[in-house]
């Protein structure tokens, strides 16, 4: 909590500034989407005009299963980002999350870069977000309501990050006690908690330590998409850690593994890390994804392509989806999960 308010505002314009760029993409490691191909079934009988992708999330109805991914705030340039993938997230229907609210627990100066969310997506699902590093130097778990307070957040986020605060010259790398603080924290808010990570993925065995504790979803943020060690390396020129460059489990493998978990727990799973074109973004729902969720393709539209680009991106993802849901005979994403999906060495 000690650092100084001025470098995490700067830290976090640095961060926008390489996701911008491609350069922080995994180099060797995908997201592990490409080992897969749908099975096509030549008797479909589903009728196309009636695939429907309304569901409930949080315990609000949204239009299509997808999350944009929680990117930033606690900077200027932020509150002009938050405001326009606010204002997609309003007319999509969709669900939205926060950037890292770490700011605002000693400074309210960016606030402002949080709020606007809520004031421009009146109604749907707005996921706050604080780090788990944060988590467990807290005294007073209050203080987290008030960052679900600020946004009129639906759930709150805890984003897990230890290779990522391992490799900052900045960086916190303090977990002991993050399960048990977990716990403690869901007692006192009053909105579920989603756990993600950022690009490392979630193990099954983690995965299962959390639903242990009651958290209500899992994000996997899986490898294969922005590599935060890349980015950290990159932003403080530090080549000796090159090598964990491409640490991670890959997003399908997070996915495919933490949907087994189902038989025993009732959660929402969300496939996300690498979601770039419609095609993973299908994969994920075929492995077993709820809801899927994408960032640095989301924000790098938004620069060049504005809302409208966005909006267009995510829609004809979800238009390409339906077509694939007809050549797998999927009436809806339930049976897209049933079996129509095969790794593609068993092909041959």
């Amino acid at each position: 909590m000690s650092t100084n308010k001025n470098l995490i505002s700067k830290r976090k314009k640095e961060h926008i500034d390489l996701c911008l760029t491609d350069e922080v993409s995994f180099k060797n490691k995908t997201n592990g989407f490409d080992n897969y191909d749908f099975i096509h079934c030549a008797t479909t009988e589903v009728d196309l005009n009636e695939i429907d992708f309304r569901t409930e999330f949080l315990k609000k109805n949204i239009s299509f299963p997808f999350l944009i991914s929680c990117m930033t705030g606690g900077t200027e340039e932020a509150e002009n980002i938050n405001l326009r993938l606010a204002t997609v997230a309003s007319e999509l229907n969709i669900p939205i999350g926060v950037g890292s609210q770490r700011h605002s627990l000693d400074d309210e100066k960016y606030n402002r870069t949080y709020k606007v969310i809520r004031e421009n997506a009146k109604s749907v699902p707005i996921l706050g977000n604080i780090g788990a590093a944060q988590i467990v130097q807290l005294k007073d778990y209050s203080i987290v309501q008030r960052l679900v307070d600020l946004v009129e957040a639906d759930a709150m986020v805890i984003h897990l990050n230890p290779l990522q605060e391992l490799l900052q010259k900045e960086g916190e790398p303090y977990f002991k006690g993050l399960l048990s603080s977990i716990y403690n924290l869901k007692q006192k808010l009053n909105v579920p908690i989603i756990i993600k990570e950022v690009g490392a993925g979630i193990s099954i065995d983690s995965a299962k330590n959390l639903l242990d504790i009651g958290v209500a979803g899992i994000d996997v943020a899986g490898a294969g998409g922005t590599s935060w060690a890349s980015v950290e390396i990159l932003r403080n020129n530090e080549k000796k850690n090159n090598q964990f460059w491409d640490w991670g489990l890959p997003t399908s493998y997070c996915i495919k593994n933490i949907k087994s978990l189902k038989e025993n727990y009732h959660f929402t799973l969300i496939g996300s890390g690498g979601i770039n074109n419609a095609f993973n973004n299908a994969k994920a729902f075929a492995l077993g994804a709820d809801l899927t969720a994408s960032a640095r393709i989301i924000l790098q539209t938004l620069i060049n392509a504005g809302s409208t680009g966005v909006i267009k991106l995510i829609t004809d993802w979800f238009e390409i989806l339906k077509k694939i849901m007809f050549l797998t005979g999927s009436n809806n994403l339930n049976e897209l999960r049933d079996n129509k999906i095969i790794k593609k060495e068993d092909l041959y």
